[in-house]
């Protein structure tokens, strides 16, 4: 079977996560499994356009195509399967508005002409199937292959409160650097880290400013003592797959996060991390993670454990494989997904 995955970045967290990370796996049963970016110039797109015939399967990753390209595209291609980890159909949080006109008129034009769905939550599956009945869910998940758990639980020194994530989610956490300062504030032994490239300035607390490597991403998360996952409640956070807390709980760290989305089926409040919608929740549940380093090895332990049943890499990739054969063998779907 000759796939070709279109990605738009091979750093993208969503191209990592959900494509190139399956590429050993998938080319170990036998997938002639190849990447291709996003052409850009008119002359690039149709020159590329003309080879989809052959593979067996186009899988597109996250993009909206212009429908113009897209009745190329399916022209082309012998099966299509769209993924997607975001609400691609909205407009970003930092909007104003979230509504589209046109971003809904790709979405609905896409969405009703490809072969499969994938989409990374059960809120992304619902606003496909208003357009398409086959959609499936493989949630965005971790290669715990990648990540040992933190040793160092009772450490001496500061404890760290740290955030690992792209520029565009640095907003999230902007929003809630007040209730850092009361931390500081109640905790002078807490210090705060932010891996990413580009950082916030707080003259009133101190940050670590690590930039993210994709070689030294699980030491940098070793590192922390308790990963946070703040979001707005709005459409575009409702598509949120939960990526950072996966990372978090890979080492073996307790999250606190925004329940919203994905983050209330990842996070069990009370179990692996907490919840915290206030800033009077999020001062409180950092404060008992502070304060109790038992809580935070237990939390870490269930959170590394709810990766291992329900987002590894490792039972995902299976579920991609079976999925894409289905696709690329099969004449009519039907309602077998």
């Amino acid at each position: 079977m000759k796939v070709a995955f279109l990605i738009h970045n091979i750093e993208a967290p969503s191209c990592r996560y959900r494509v190139l990370q399956y590429f050993p796996f998938l080319r170990q049963q036998g997938v002639e499994a190849s990447v291709h970016l996003f052409k850009h110039k008119l002359v690039d797109k149709w020159k590329f356009y003309t080879t989809l015939g052959r593979y067996d399967l186009i899988f597109i990753q996250r993009k909206l195509f212009h429908p113009v390209d897209f009745w190329y595209i399916r022209r082309k291609a012998k099966k299509i399967v769209y993924d997607f980890d975001d609400a691609v159909m909205y407009r970003s949080a930092k909007s104003k508005n979230p509504h589209s006109f046109s971003r809904r008129v790709k979405f609905a034009y896409m969405m009703k002409r490809v072969d499969l769905i994938i989409a990374g939550n059960e809120f992304l599956k619902t606003k496909a199937l208003s357009h398409n009945s086959s959609v499936v869910v493989i949630p965005t998940s971790i290669d715990l292959s990648r990540y040992s758990p933190k040793e160092d639980l009772y450490h001496e020194g500061p404890i760290t409160i740290g955030w690992l994530g792209s520029r565009s989610s640095l907003r999230y956490l902007k929003s809630i650097m007040p209730v850092f300062e009361n931390i500081f504030r109640k905790y002078p032994n807490v210090q705060f880290k932010i891996v990413c490239s580009e950082f916030l300035d707080c003259p009133h607390i101190p940050i670590i400013k690590k930039p993210w490597s994709w070689d030294e991403e699980g030491e940098d998360l070793k590192s922390f003592d308790i990963g946070v996952m703040p979001l707005s409640n709005d459409l575009w956070s409702q598509g949120k797959c939960g990526l950072k807390i996966l990372q978090y709980f890979s080492v073996g760290i307790p999250a606190v996060c925004t329940p919203i989305g994905m983050n209330r089926d990842i996070v069990e409040d009370g179990v692996n991390g907490f919840w915290a919608m206030t800033p009077e929740d999020w001062e409180e549940k950092l404060s008992i993670l502070i304060e109790n380093p038992a809580l935070r090895k237990q939390m870490g332990r269930e959170g590394r454990e709810k990766v291992l049943k329900g987002y590894s890499a490792q039972a995902s990739g299976p579920r991609l494989l079976s999925v894409l054969k289905q696709v690329a063998e099969k004449n009519e779907l039907g309602n077998q997904f």
